[in-house]
C-alpha cells in the first residue's frame, strides 16, 4: 500500500485546533490507515492506505472536522514528492528553520503572489502546489501578508526533511 504524510491545517497553532497527537493517531487508525505515526506536535502523520487521495484526504478532513467541529484542511503528500520539495527549495543558502514552504492542494494560480506585502524582507516563490518563503527575521515576528498562505500550511525545510526520511524509511518497509 503506498505511504502517504497528512499536512494538517491549524492543528496545535495559535491555542486553536487543540488535538493530541495520540489522538490524531488513534483518529487515522479508526479510519482503517496502516503503520500509522505521527511527527511532532503541529499535525503530521505518515500511514499507509490503499485508497484514492482525493477520498483519503477528505475522509480524514470529515473525521477531524466531527473531532474538532470545523474542517482543518489536509494535505498529502507521498514520500517523494517531500524529497522533491525539500531539494527545490529556492533559498538552499538560508536557514532551513526560516524557510517555510506552504502546501495547498491544487496547483497555486498564477496570480497567487498578487498583493505581496513583505515589508521585513521576505522572499517568495510559487512553484507547483508549494510557496516557499524566506523569512529573514523568523515568521513569528514577520509582517509579510499574502492572502493565499491562510488557505494552505506550512513547515519548515527541516521538518519536511524529516518527515520524507521517515515516510521513505515506511515506504521501504513494505
Amino acid at each position: 500500500m503506498p505511504v502517504y504524510v497528512a499536512l494538517l491545517r491549524a492543528i496545535n497553532v495559535g491555542g486553536t485546533g487543540k488535538l493530541p497527537m495520540a489522538e490524531l493517531k488513534s483518529l487515522c487508525d479508526g479510519l482503517g490507515f496502516a503503520d500509522v505515526s505521527t511527527f511532532i506536535q503541529s499535525g503530521n502523520v505518515i500511514f499507509r492506505d490503499g485508497g484514492d487521495q482525493e477520498e483519503i484526504a477528505a475522509r480524514l478532513d470529515a473525521a477531524l472536522a466531527e473531532r474538532l467541529g470545523k474542517p482543518p484542511g489536509v494535505f498529502l503528500r507521498r514520500p517523494g514528492e517531500l524529497a522533491a520539495i525539500a531539494e527545490a527549495n529556492p533559498f538552499p543558502a538560508m536557514e532551513p528553520n526560516r524557510v517555510l514552504v506552504s502546501f495547498f492542494a491544487e496547483p497555486v494560480p498564477e496570480d497567487a503572489l498578487y498583493g505581496l506585502v513583505a515589508p521585513d524582507g521576505e522572499e517568495v516563490v510559487a512553484l507547483g502546489r508549494e510557496i516557499f518563503v524566506h523569512y529573514p527575521i523568523g515568521s513569528g515576528r514577520s509582517k509579510i501578508k499574502l492572502p493565499i498562505l491562510k488557505t494552505g500550511t506550512s513547515r519548515n525545510i527541516n521538518t519536511i526533511v524529516k518527515l520524507a526520511a521517515l515516510a521513505a524509511e515506511l515506504e521501504n518497509r513494505r
